[in-house]
């Protein structure tokens, strides 16, 4: 998968900036642990950290193709193989076999129009050495994160802002922008957290030149008429998923699924089940006394694990599942490696931590994993698009179904809250997202609704989740592989009307129809569930425990920024006759991640 950063200065000589090059890259080790490189030439530093998945001995990086251009990449393409083919039929030969070496000669041979061939994730930056000019591209869903830093002559760059703040010329300095942005829970396109640090735009390309940098929209959802039988729809979304998932078992390391026992990781599991000549290896998340003691709550029916195994017996997959306490989840070397992993804290707490935790032990079996990530933006499976209150509310429906568009009490002060204005925040956010809906001539009432509804889900809320899966991943050295986001999916469902996604009055129709075929009833019929948090109440517990701590420590820099009366109900409240609400919890890990962070990254906070 791979940590890309580098440099580019049209008024220094940065061929002595090795140095550098290399500090910004060895930040992110975790993302690329077999192999380091680094590429330098007057005008342009090119870094790499290198997670080998396809021709181990042959795809070095950066890569050059004679002195026309070299490259920086993170990412799979799962089409090269063809992509190599027409190629060879154009002229060009090959000394590797590996898909870096095929994105860089398709770059060579198209120029930047090449970004619509490509099949995959990935982000990457091309240095043209004919031009003198550097090309970066991310994938159309944004799967891989990257980075850039505008700079007076020219822009830093990086899989991750660490990659950035490591440089000497860049502060880690955070305005009030950068904290709505973290607080706010609406991941608005190309904004950072860090000013001066922005994200490059899922399906965007950006060139720098001696005359300043420009960006060019490559793909973007587009409106197109769907004229389909539900019969064919349903053929159509199968026979996908079928190219989709035998495309993205293309390893020369161990692979494995993400097995939740739910419709999305069951029905990728079954399919690779299919597709492979060996017993698929999944694995599982989940929590001491989770299922023993597991209690129905408002989003969770039931637990995971019989759903799990069951799935695993019916597909004879060789699974494991990975079992976290309390105490794994509140070890603080496992915290300050999520925070460290996120280059900021985070609002969901052990959703980060179990997360980092199952991809850690994983990794100790495989080096790629599938996931179900992403089934439920493109297919319709969250509460919030089938709840007409939801559905309509003024605000993102995500935001309306965690009770997000009112202001809840908050452990943090009423004057900081004051001037975050978050509620403004997230409705000018809100408009800008409905303003680049593509709609279709002719659709209105609930089916226009139910297509910003998908649209604010695929370009939004999906970027919060597919963050978090990266980040998490990356943090130990795993390519985690989400097949619901390939591009070719997104659109055709995307343009299904609603009726038609929701056939049956039920959520994710087509999809538990398209995979029926492969899956024991029980988890066909399964409601949605998401991914679970630890219902142990020592967690809890512990969670306040250390927000005692953070209450009479004079050092800790959060500590002005605090509701002194809300944290003392908060630490009075018994644990386990009286729980606190799930949004206070996520209240209090946030304000302990963000003291962390404060600490941790010397964060110079501007409000």
């Amino acid at each position: 998968m791979c940590g890309i950063s580098g440099w580019v200065d049209f008024e220094r000589d940065l061929s002595t900036k090795g140095a550098t090059g290399r500090a910004m890259a060895e930040t992110m080790a975790c993302r690329g642990p077999d192999a380091h490189g680094i590429w330098l030439s007057r005008h342009a530093v090119l870094a790499h950290r290198r997670l080998s998945i396809i021709d181990i001995e042959g795809g070095v990086q950066p890569m050059a193709v004679d002195e026309l251009a070299v490259m920086t990449y993170s990412g799979e393409v799962y089409n090269y193989r063809e992509l190599r083919e027409e190629l060879e039929g154009h002229g060009h030969s090959f000394r590797t076999e590996s898909d870096t070496e095929v994105v860089l000669h398709a770059y060579l041979q198209w120029g930047e129009d090449f970004v619509h061939r490509l099949n995959g994730m990935y982000a990457f930056a091309i240095w043209d050495q004919r031009t003198e000019e550097l090309l970066l591209v991310r994938d159309r869903m944004g799967i891989k994160p990257l980075f850039i830093h505008p700079t007076p002559h020219g822009v830093l760059f990086g899989s991750e802002p660490k990659a950035i703040l490591a440089h000497p010329q860049v502060e880690a300095v955070v305005d009030i922008d950068g904290l709505r942005e973290l607080m706010a829970f609406v991941k608005t396109p190309e904004h950072g957290i860090y000013k001066g640090v922005y994200e490059v735009r899922p399906g965007q390309l950006v060139r720098v030149r001696r005359n300043g940098i420009s960006k060019r929209r490559y793909w973007k959802l587009e409106p197109v008429e769907h004229t389909d039988s539900l019969e064919t729809t349903i053929g159509t979304v199968r026979s996908l998923l079928d190219d989709i998932v035998q495309r993205q078992l293309i390893s020369d390391v161990p692979l494995c699924t993400l097995l939740s026992g739910g419709l999305d990781s069951s029905a990728i599991t079954a399919l690779a089940a299919r597709a492979l000549d060996v017993p698929v290896r999944s694995f599982a998340v989940d929590f001491t006394g989770y299922a023993e003691n597991f209690k129905p709550d408002v989003v969770r029916e039931t637990p995971d694990t019989p759903y799990v195994h069951e799935l695993a017996e019916y597909v004879a997959a060789d699974h494991k599942d990975i079992v976290l306490s309390t105490v794994d989840l509140m070890d603080p070397v496992n915290r300050a490696a999520v925070l460290r992993a996120n280059d900021g804290p985070n609002s969901l707490g052990d959703a980060f931590t179990s997360l980092y935790l199952l991809f850690k032990a994983i990794r100790q079996h495989s080096t790629v994993a599938l996931s179900g990530e992403s089934a439920d933006e493109v297919f319709g499976g969250y509460l919030q698009f089938h709840d007409p209150k939801l559905v309509y509310a003024d605000t993102f429906p995500w935001l309306a179904q965690a009770g997000l568009f009112s202001e809840q009490p908050s452990l943090l002060a009423p004057d900081l809250l004051r001037e975050l204005d978050l509620a403004a925040y997230r409705a000018d956010s809100y408009r800008d997202g409905l303003a680049e809906v593509p709609y279709l001539d002719g659709v209105d009432g609930h089916e226009k609704r139910m297509r910003e509804v998908c649209y604010l889900h695929l370009t939004r809320f999906v970027q919060i989740l597919l963050d978090r899966k990266d980040r998490m991943s990356m943090a130990s050295g795993l390519e985690v592989r989400v097949p619901f986001c390939d591009h070719r999916l997104v659109q055709y469902v995307f343009n299904t009307p609603w009726a038609m996604k929701n056939f049956d009055g039920r959520e994710k129709s087509l999809l538990r129809a398209a995979t029926r075929d492969v899956l024991p009833e029980s988890i066909v019929q399964r409601k949605k569930s998401p991914y679970p948090s630890t219902q142990d109440p020592t967690y809890e517990h512990a969670l306040r425990e250390e927000l005692a701590k953070l209450v009479i420590d004079d050092t800790a820099p959060l500590g002005s920024m605090l509701n002194a009366e809300q944290v003392r109900l908060v630490l009075n409240r018994p644990v386990a006759e009286d729980p606190v609400p799930m949004a206070t919890r996520f209240d209090i890990e946030r304000v302990l991640g963000m003291n962390s962070w404060l600490s941790t990254y010397a964060v110079d906070l501007r409000l």
